[in-house]
């Protein structure tokens, strides 16, 4: 070896060295090009999903519009308004605080980005607040104690023609900027891709000049390298390199491997968040269908309720008209017709102090005037009221009671419960065509029974009949005057009493071959 000459060793050592500061700038390079592709999915998942927020917001606003139209056009009073607007206004008030903090956590993510998308992110808080005080001011204006109509009708007006364009430029802006981060995605990844290709060229430059005999054994591993950076510049990070000797190659295979499976992880995970995502979306516009369906049932009870009204009050004014023509035509016996007059105003007022009841208990309040009195008495007046209901029904409605049953409660709602449940068994018992009314002392409470044989309830609807949606499974559907099954239970429940139902009935207590039912009432026995 001629003296100056460079050894093999020592070009071994050089291209070697060379060849592994190659290496490490490749890696470098890859991570932290990888490191900003991370970046600008993370800011464009993060675009996409205030962009679904915002359409979430559009589709509350609508709601809220939509609604208070129909307020303004049904001239309703400014506690139904407020009820009705209530959930709604409060859905679309929680959204503008995600979307506050959204952005919050955007312009602090935003410093990777550069000052000017800082800068559009912090505008972007701008419109939001101009969005949200217009809703606000909307809103309280719109729930004022003003009724008129076409000033209401103005303030819908005034918010659905400025909305609309802060919600749709801040649309356009969010979808303008998540647009301009994946093309620099592509750009990045353009940069990257002719990046490998440059390292992989002058790895060849410098391996041309070594003897193929001590450089072929690592082509395959720089193939390798290649073909996993173009994978993962693809996105498609199922990279897995095999092990090899562990120099400057070895190492950049693992880190490769691992930047592979973090950023696979983070692909799933992405994934997941986005079905998360879809999934909380589609709860929420269930959630909102529900709550249509449910102002839809409220207002088709609210009609037949005051329907209801018009037929109990008209069939008791209606005979007290024509006793008191009767009289006027000067009737040689008009005893009966007052007495008629009489106790068809009687049993009107009754009805009057039961809306009045029914009224105040749907507010949570519940007076009782609790006294003593004997349930016979209880049977014998919801036998009068409703005799004309279950003669009308086809049905025979008896009584049995032979011992007093002392109770203490308020005879007025006790009534008012066992009426109920007789019109009950009229509505989903006339094929059974029987009824009967039984009271006696049991389990030291005195009880009422309400029997039918009717087709009897099943099992998996017993438990849910004393809720206050509570509705079972068959055709027949909740109608008519009187107090529900969950209010009953709520009164009973007030009288320190309890309330069940049994079905089928079999032996001694079925009034027939039909399944039949019987519901049960207890109260508390007057204390001697």
């Amino acid at each position: 070896m001629r003296r100056g000459t460079p050894s093999l060793k020592t070009k071994l050592a050089f291209g070697a060295g060379l060849l592994g500061l190659a290496a490490l700038l490749a890696a470098a390079i890859m991570v932290l090009a990888m490191q900003r592709v991370s970046d600008r999915i993370e800011a464009s998942v993060a675009a996409e999903a205030r962009v679904e927020r915002y359409s979430v917001l559009s589709t509350q606003v609508s709601t809220f519009i939509v609604v208070a139209a129909e307020a303004i056009q049904s001239g309703l009073p400014i506690e139904e308004r407020t009820q009705r607007l209530d959930s709604i206004t409060l859905n679309v008030t929680r959204t503008f605080q995600l979307l506050r903090r959204d952005l919050e956590q955007a312009v602090a993510e935003a410093q990777a980005l550069g000052l000017d998308e800082q800068s559009r992110r912090a505008t972007q808080s701008i419109g939001i607040a101009r969005m949200e005080a217009l809703f606000v001011s909307t809103r309280d204006a719109f729930l004022s104690s003003t009724a008129d109509r076409e000033r209401l009708q103005g303030f819908i007006d005034t918010f659905a023609i400025g909305f609309d364009p802060l919600l749709n430029g801040v649309i356009t802006d969010e979808l303008r900027a998540r647009d301009k981060i994946i093309d620099s995605i592509a750009d990045l990844r353009r940069t990257l891709t002719l990046t490998a290709l440059g390292i992989a060229l002058a790895t060849l430059v410098l391996m041309a000049g070594f003897y193929l005999g001590l450089v072929r054994p690592q082509f395959s591993r720089l193939d390798l390298l290649r073909d996993a950076a173009q994978k993962i510049g693809q996105e498609d990070f199922a990279v897995s390199l095999p092990d090899g000797p562990r120099d400057e190659i070895g190492g950049l295979i693992a880190e490769t491997n691992r930047m592979a499976d973090a950023l696979a992880r983070r692909k799933d995970a992405v994934d997941f968040e986005w079905s998360r995502l879809n999934a909380t979306i589609e709860d929420r516009t269930e959630a909102l269908r529900r709550a249509n369906d449910r102002l839809a049932q409220t207002d088709e009870n609210r009609r037949r309720f005051f329907a209801d009204i018009s037929h109990e009050l008209r069939t008791p004014l209606t005979v007290i008209l024509m006793e008191a023509q009767l009289g006027l035509r000067g009737s040689a016996e008009p005893g009966p017709s007052f007495e008629t007059i009489q106790n068809r105003a009687l049993r009107l007022n009754r009805r009057i102090d039961d809306l009045l009841r029914i009224a105040r208990s749907e507010t949570g309040q519940l007076a009782l005037d609790r006294a003593g009195f004997d349930l016979r008495d209880t049977l014998r007046d919801v036998a009068a009221d409703l005799s004309a209901e279950v003669d009308a029904a086809g049905m025979t409605l008896t009584t049995r009671a032979p011992d007093p049953v002392r109770v203490t409660g308020d005879a007025n709602w006790i009534r008012q419960v066992i009426s109920g449940l007789v019109q009950n068994s009229v509505r989903h018992a006339r094929s059974g065509g029987q009824i009967e009314l039984v009271a006696e002392v049991g389990d030291g409470l005195g009880q009422v029974h309400v029997i039918d044989n009717g087709p009897g309830i099943a099992a998996a609807d017993q438990a849910d009949i004393f809720e206050r949606f509570g509705q079972g499974t068959g055709p027949a559907k909740s109608e008519g005057f009187g107090i529900g099954l969950a209010l009953a239970k709520w009164v009973i429940e007030q009288h320190q009493g309890r309330i069940g139902v049994t079905s089928p009935l079999s032996g001694p207590e079925a009034l027939g071959d039909a399944p039949g039912t019987k519901v049960t009432v207890g109260i508390p026995c007057e204390q001697a």
